[in-house]
């Protein structure tokens, strides 16, 4: 294909999206709860929350916020007395529709810079409160805390995530548009304090407005807040307290009011940053210095359009990544951490979802083989115009001799809302980051989707289709696949297919597989019995199965889990019967030393499961995989393992050991993770991050020290240490080492 004719079927992929026209999201939901009801339940005596009559919204009204708010946990200016209140949430979990056990109270106040939340927790047992964690991003989903996402576009597709526990510790994240799920790696500035009390806690939360992308002109956003009393294994919500409902569908959320005309000032934000330090990358290798300045500049084109830009890009607070057991012929996916690259990264999110093809991954940009290369210089645009999404980032990598020469790489993302909750899209990519001219790749994609299926129901219909090409690869470089989807909480249900070309490789994408067809079908019933104190069961069935392309098939998969339940306790057992097949055309190395030979092969796998609460200072988890594999068996034994036995120290271990008995050979694989923390508070975090694997036969720790001094400044101090068998004579001995000192401070007009 020309230059040219690649050139006009992009340009008429992103017209054909353009075209489509649609009205802003709104909410759809019953206003506030009225008075609790008493209705009698078997056994017992419950109390619920009436629905509200159709067509009533759930409305807040912001108060005014003024400019010397103290952020302390104690809500004592005047304004937080003044201000209308949310007066209490409706219970979804253990009874839906129940009144809640605590009291929850909820206030915003806005000016023309920020927004305020203010939240009081009353719970009946302030001593039963759970909650360990301080770190920022900590894991808050098995603690108390509170949830409030905001949809500033009024688009009803995609928003903020903000969450709170009593200690003071926050979360963020982006939520994908349409999909309700999140993308937790995001980071913005904002900052909370918490106060305990002897009703329960407090939360007070202050967001500026230069943190968030919003609609210009608006005077009223979605927004919903969920409160978690985990002890209870309780969930209650504001805005669509419905089972079927993530609070992240902003679709169903509520309303902030009277919102003031917000003030970006001149909306830039510089933030330099200086790193300090070195370490030796090599057994045996002299010291080399990483000491280095880098810059990122970001630029508001309008309250809903970010302009960003970076110099020497760095990354050096990043956690590594997990290391994981690899008993499969294909890569693993890994998702994106670094902080650049996440600012609208819901934008480039392509298709409905899922990791069997991403067009554009961002992981390919200044990671190559799992090894570092310099980002000079980057620069980025994302936001929306009108009811369209806009995305543009483009790269240029430094020469990192024998791993890749310098390359400048890029994507492009339109995407168009339509309906109510639907959208249609194009993308487009080029370059390579091993620097090979010609690489390209465009695509288009239509997600439908609805929360008012059949009255009250979440349906989707998802369509997609890609090409590409690349000098090095030859055969069809073509995709294109299909999702129907019925994701609710009784019954949960989809089917997807995909056709993916044997020379479809994109230069900026992840595809494990190409040359096949796949075929997936997932069914979920879950019930509430009302024995045995069973909170849910999860009835779980799926079939997979991919043919080449001339249709001869090459694996299957079927899984069950007859029994899957969690109880009132959080406790939970699950037990899995899991049939696959393997037609291998090419040996097959599935450790050092033992090959597997072409052919069919057929195997059943089990799994016996058990977890404990993590609402207990000490919780655990147990699995055991067992059964035939290939040739002959394989046993595999996880745990995971964490302790909190005060707020200012938390321990988890994770391990896994496989232990392979095949007619080729037997091999034994092993993972071990330890993470320690120590939270000084919810700005200062000590942390370390220790793994060992015996296929890289090496130990690896990710230490580091955070302290965010400033809501707009961090100070971080990273150790990065690794030791390996580097074999006879040497033995065990350091592999590299690195000490980085970092500092940031955000400058913001």
């Amino acid at each position: 294909m020309s230059g040219r004719r690649r050139s006009n079927l992009v340009r008429n992929l992103a017209l054909a999206a353009l075209l489509g026209t649609a009205p802003s999201g709104e909410a759809q939901t019953a206003g506030t709860p009225a008075a609790p009801v008493t209705v009698p339940t078997a056994g017992a005596t419950r109390t619920r929350t009436p629905a509200q009559p159709a067509g009533e919204p759930y409305t807040l009204k912001a108060g005014p916020l003024s400019m010397d708010l103290r952020i302390d946990g104690i809500l004592d200016e005047a304004a937080w007395a003044t201000a209308e209140a949310i007066e209490n949430l409706t219970m979804i979990e253990p009874q839906q529709g129940a009144a809640p056990t605590g009291r929850t109270r909820v206030r915003v106040l806005a000016n023309s810079v920020g927004l305020a939340f203010g939240v009081e927790c009353d719970d009946p047992d302030p001593r039963g409160i759970v909650s360990y964690t301080k770190q920022r991003d900590g894991a808050m989903s098995s603690e108390d805390h509170i949830e409030i996402v905001l949809d500033p576009f009024m688009d009803g597709r995609s928003g903020y995530v903000f969450w709170v526990n009593p200690s003071g510790a926050r979360y963020d994240g982006l939520i994908n548009p349409g999909s309700a799920d999140v993308n937790s790696n995001w980071d913005g500035i904002w900052e909370a304090a918490t106060k305990r009390t002897d009703r329960g806690w407090v939360a007070e939360v202050r967001i500026p407005i230069q943190t968030l992308s919003f609609a210009k002109g608006q005077t009223a956003w979605h927004f919903n807040i969920q409160r978690r009393i985990q002890r209870l294994q309780e969930t209650d919500r504001w805005a669509s307290p419905q089972r079927d409902y993530k609070i992240t569908l902003m679709s169903r959320a509520g309303l902030l009011t009277t919102l003031p005309e917000f003030d970006l000032g001149l909306g830039l934000s510089v933030r330099p940053a200086g790193i300090v330090g070195g370490g030796v990358p090599l057994p045996g290798g002299a010291f080399e210095n990483d000491s280095h300045a880098s810059l990122d500049v970001t630029q508001r084109l309008g309250p809903n359009l970010l302009a960003s830009g970076s110099v020497n890009t760095d990354f050096a607070e990043t956690e590594a990544d997990a290391r994981q057991t690899n008993l499969t012929r294909f890569s693993l996916y890994f998702p994106e951490k670094r902080t650049f690259f996440l600012e609208g990264a819901d934008i480039f999110q392509f298709g409905p979802g899922g990791t069997d093809v991403v067009p554009f991954f961002s992981r390919r940009i200044g990671l190559v083989d799992g090894q570092q290369v310099p980002i000079r210089a980057a620069g980025k645009v994302n936001g929306r115009v009108g009811d369209t999404s806009v995305g543009a980032l483009v790269a240029r990598t430094g020469n990192e001799d024998g791993v890749a020469p310098t390359a400048t790489m890029g994507v492009v993302r339109l995407k168009q809302n339509v309906l109510r909750e639907s959208n249609v899209g194009v993308i487009a990519t080029f370059g390579d980051p091993q620097g090979a001219s010609g690489s390209w790749l465009a695509g288009a994609d239509f997600t439908y989707r609805t929360s008012r299926f059949r009255g009250d129901k979440n349906f989707l219909v998802g369509v997609w289709g890609s090409l590409m090409d690349r000098p090095d690869v030859a055969g069809d470089k073509t995709a294109a696949g299909f999702k129907v989807g019925y994701p609710n909480d009784l019954w949960n249900v989809s089917f997807s297919a995909r056709r993916v070309g044997d020379g479809y490789q994109p230069s900026l994408g992840f595809v494990p597989r190409p040359g096949v067809y796949s075929y997936d079908l997932v069914g979920e019933f879950d019930p509430r019995p009302n024995f045995w104190h069973i909170r849910q069961m999860f009835n779980e069935f799926s079939v997979s199965a991919v043919t080449d392309l001339q249709g001869r098939w090459e694996t299957y998969s079927v899984f069950t889990a007859p029994v899957n339940w969690r109880f009132d306790s959080g406790d939970r057992v699950e037990f899995n019967w899991a049939p696959a097949g393997d037609n291998l055309q090419d040996p097959f190395e599935i450790a050092a030393g033992v090959v597997i030979p072409p052919g069919p092969y057929h195997w059943t796998r089990w799994r016996l499961e058990a977890g404990t609460a993590n609402k207990r200072k000490l919780s655990s988890q147990i699995t055991w995989r067992f059964g035939t594999f290939y040739s002959g068996t394989l046993d595999q034994v996880q745990l995971t393992l964490s302790w909190n036995p005060v707020a200012l120290f938390t321990l988890s271990l994770s391990g896994e050991q496989d232990f392979g008995r095949l007619k080729e050979g037997d091999f034994d694989a092993t993972v071990i993770g330890t993470r320690v923390k120590f939270n000084v508070s919810p700005n200062l975090n000590i942390s370390s991050f220790v793994q060992y694997d015996t296929t890289s036969q090496s130990v690896g720790t990710n230490s580091q020290l955070r302290w965010t001094f400033r809501s707009v400044g961090d100070l971080f101090v990273i150790y990065n240490h690794n030791v390996r068998d580097l074999g006879t004579p040497i033995g065990w001995a350091r592999d590299s080492n690195q000490l980085l000192v970092k500092m940031q401070y955000a400058f913001r007009y």
